[in-house]
C-alpha cells in the first residue's frame, strides 16, 4: 500500500529533524525524507546561541525570534535528551554566554555603542574591562582592550544534537526515508505528497519543504554544481533563498582553553571560537557568495586562523582535527522563512542563514502551531510574494 502520513519533511538538518520530533512528539505520523541527514550545514555549524551578542541596528525582528527560541531551548534539550535516551550534558549543552572582546580603540568604539543599544533593549550585556576579560578567559591576548559579556546566550554542539534527535526520531516512530524528493505531489491545486527520485509517491497531510540552501527551486540552484531543486513548487511559492558559504576549523586539546564563546572582530571580519567539553574548539567562520561551492580552501583556513591567533594565541599550538565548509541558507532580509506557502498544505521552514540551531526550537514550535502568532508573521514566506 502507498505510504502516507500526516506530516512529511524533505530535509533532514536540524530544522526539519526538529519539525518531525516536534510533531511526533504531538502525536502525528511523521516522516523525514532526505538522502544523507545530518550531513549538511547543520554538521558543518559551531552551536552559537547567540542572539544577543549578535543583535545589530537593522534586525530587531531577527532578534526577538531569537530571544524566543533561546528560552526554548533548556526545555528543547531535557526533552530531547530524554527522548533520545540520554542526558543533557550529552548534547554537550554550556550557557556561560558569549564574550565579545575588543582591540583597538575603533573597536572600542563600536563594541560600546553595540552595548548600549543592547542595553537599551533591556538585554543583559555587560561592559568589561581587559583585565576583567582575561580573568574571564585567561588565555585571551594581552592586547584585548576591553568586552562585552552576553550572560545569556548559550552554545550547543550541533552533531550531537542531530544524533539525538535521529535516535529520539527513531523511538518516536518517525519513518527516515533515505532517498532524495524529486517532485511535489498536487491534485486539485492541493499539496498531497512527495515522489521521490525513482520511487512511488508518499502522501502527506502537510508538507514542509526545509531543504535549506537548496529550497529557492531552480533559479538559486547553482548551475551543475547545484543539486537538483525539488520539482513542481509554483513559481510564488519559490523563498528567495540562496547559498552563502562558511568555512569552520576544529582544533582540539587535552582540555578545554575557553570556558565560554568569544567572538571578535579582526582585520574588519568576524571570528567566534566555541569550545567544547572534550577540549574540542569550534572556529568560524567565513562568509563567503559563491553559490554551491563547498571547497575547503587554504586561504579560508588562514584567514581564521590569523584572526583566531589574535583572540587566543594559543591557538596555533592546538591540533588541527577537522576543517568542513557548509552552506547557510540567506534570505534578503536574513531572516528566516516559516509557515504556509502558495497552494494548501505546503510549508516551508527554510532561510535560517547563521541561526539555525538557535531557531531548531522556535521553527519546530511555530510549524506546529504552538508559537505566538506575530512571530509566525515575522517569518511568513507571504512577504516576498507581490501583492496581486
Amino acid at each position: 500500500m502507498p505510504q502516507r502520513f500526516d506530516l512529511l519533511v524533505v530535509g533532514g538538518g536540524v530544522i526539519g529533524l526538529s519539525v518531525a520530533w516536534r510533531a511526533a512528539r504531538g502525536g502525528l505520523r511523521a516522516a523525514v525524507m532526505d538522502p544523507a541527514p545530518a550531513s549538511g550545514a547543520s554538521h558543518a555549524a559551531a552551536g552559537m546561541l547567540a542572539p544577543v551578542s549578535e543583535v545589530t541596528y537593522t534586525e530587531e525582528p531577527l532578534l526577538r525570534l531569537g530571544l524566543a527560541s533561546l528560552a526554548r531551548w533548556p526545555s528543547f534539550a531535557a526533552e530531547l535528551a530524554a527522548d533520545a535516551g540520554r542526558e543533557v550534558r550529552d548534547l554537550d549543552y554550556g550557557d556561560g554566554g558569549t564574550l565579545d572582546v575588543a582591540f583597538g580603540a575603533d573597536d572600542m568604539a563600536a563594541l560600546e555603542e553595540l552595548a548600549a543599544f543592547a542595553t537599551g533593549l533591556g538585554l543583559p550585556a555587560r561592559r568589561l574591562t581587559g583585565r576583567e576579560c582575561r580573568r574571564l578567559e585567561p588565555m585571551l591576548a594581552p592586547s584585548v582592550r576591553g568586552g562585552m559579556l552576553a550572560e545569556r546566550d548559550a552554545w550547543v554542539d550541533p552533531r550531537r544534537v542531530t544524533a539525538a534527535l535521529l535516535a529520539a526520531l527513531e523511538r518516536r516512530g518517525v519513518t527516515l526515508l533515505r532517498t532524495r524528493a524529486a517532485a511535489l505531489e498536487t491534485s486539485a491545486g492541493r499539496v498531497t505528497g512527495v515522489r521521490p527520485a525513482g520511487g512511488a509517491a508518499v502522501g502527506a497531510d502537510r508538507v514542509v519543504l526545509a531543504t535549506g540552501a537548496w529550497s529557492g527551486g531552480p533559479a538559486g540552484s547553482g548551475g551543475a554544481d547545484g543539486p537538483a531543486a525539488i520539482e513542481g513548487l509554483p513559481p510564488g511559492a519559490l523563498p528567495p533563498v540562496r547559498p552563502v558559504k562558511g568555512q569552520i576549523m576544529r582544533l582540539r586539546s587535552p582540555e578545554p582553553i575557553l570556558g565560554r564563546c568569544v567572538r571578535g572582530t579582526v582585520h574588519g571580519s568576524h571570528v567566534y571560537l566555541v569550545p567544547r567539553a572534550d577540549g574540542e574548539l569550534v572556529v568560524g567562520a567565513t562568509q563567503e557568495e559563491l553559490g554551491f561551492d563547498t571547497r575547503v580552501t587554504a586561504g579560508g583556513l588562514w584567514e581564521l586562523l590569523r584572526d583566531a591567533r589574535e583572540l587566543v594565541p594559543g591557538v596555533t599550538e592546538l591540533e588541527l582535527s577537522d576543517t568542513v565548509a557548509g552552506l547557510r541558507p540567506g534570505t534578503p532580509d536574513n531572516l528566516p522563512v516559516i509557515g504556509p506557502a502558495g497552494p494548501p498544505g505546503l510549508w516551508l521552514a527554510t532561510g535560517h542563514h547563521r541561526n539555525g540551531v538557535l531557531l531548531a526550537p522556535l521553527t519546530a514550535d511555530l510549524c506546529a502551531g504552538d508559537g505566538d502568532p506575530d512571530l509566525l508573521k515575522i517569518c511568513s514566506p507571504l512577504r516576498f510574494q507581490e501583492p496581486c
